[in-house]
């Protein structure tokens, strides 16, 4: 009887945290993005814009709290490709960004890249004013 109570749990666990992604990925205003910092391999997560930052959440965790938040000012994208076979899903692009951090890449869908671009041009003059 304990083990089924146990399986109950860790049912019920893999549920929730299956719901979590599901309503990260289907939220208003979240693309699905992937995050690979200095430190290793692809993360898989949501982002989204709020003001001047672009708030990462990744999709396996407890919390709703951005794991990363990118600040727009002093951004600045250094090189863009599309992902190679094997690197990744299909048709997704990889965006090598300098922020205040280091280097980050960010890897999106068609789509989600040209809303990023779009978002990183509508910043206001001062804001690039710190790249160099």
């Amino acid at each position: 009887m304990a083990a089924l109570g146990i399986l109950a749990g860790v049912f019920a666990v893999a549920a929730l945290l299956v719901l979590r992604g599901f309503v990260l990925a289907r939220a208003r205003g979240t693309i699905v993005c992937r995050v690979r910092d200095d430190r290793g391999g692809w993360k898989s997560g949501v982002a989204r814009y709020v003001g001047g930052e672009l708030h990462w959440i990744p999709f396996l965790g407890l919390g709703l709290r951005p794991r990363h938040a990118i600040a727009r000012r002093g951004l600045t994208v250094s090189s863009r490709r599309m992902l190679d076979t094997g690197e990744g899903p299909a048709g997704y692009w990889t965006v090598v960004c300098s922020a205040e951090r280091g280097p980050l890449s960010l890897a999106m869908s068609e789509d989600a890249l040209t809303g990023f671009l779009a978002w990183l041009e509508s910043a206001p003059p001062s804001a690039h004013l710190d790249a160099a």
